[in-house]
């Protein structure tokens, strides 16, 4: 059975810092691509940054210089640091893991992120 688990989110104020985490299990890690998503009520879900199997990454253009996405094979985890966040950064956070071969595509049940003062 395969789980993707989501921890990190909460409240920050603007400004401030979450380090996001998704533990995988049932899939073998190191051959997905990783990636977080994110959805703000009323609209739809967007990517926010993916990482290959070679450690290549992807940024929406409005997380780009604040947000750095991260995997740790041996421990089957992928990792969202997010700093400088922003109002407009608050959403629920989803973690997703693709294996393209096997036309694999699952998801996290997301971790919400809240950005105010």
């Amino acid at each position: 059975q395969v789980q993707l688990v989501e921890s990190g989110g909460g409240l920050v104020q603007p400004g401030g810092s979450l380090r996001l985490s998704c533990a995988a299990s049932g899939i073998i890690f190191g051959v997905y691509v990783m990636g977080w998503y994110r959805q703000a009520p009323g609209k739809p879900r967007e990517l926010v940054a993916t990482i290959t199997v070679d450690r290549s990454t992807n940024y929406a253009n409005s997380v780009k210089g604040r947000f750095t996405i991260s995997r740790d094979n041996a421990k089957s985890t992928v990792y969202l640091q997010m700093n400088s966040l922003k109002p407009e950064d608050a959403a629920i956070y989803y973690c997703n893991a693709q294996y393209m071969a096997f036309d694999a595509n699952y998801w996290g049940q997301g971790t919400q992120v809240t950005v105010s003062s």
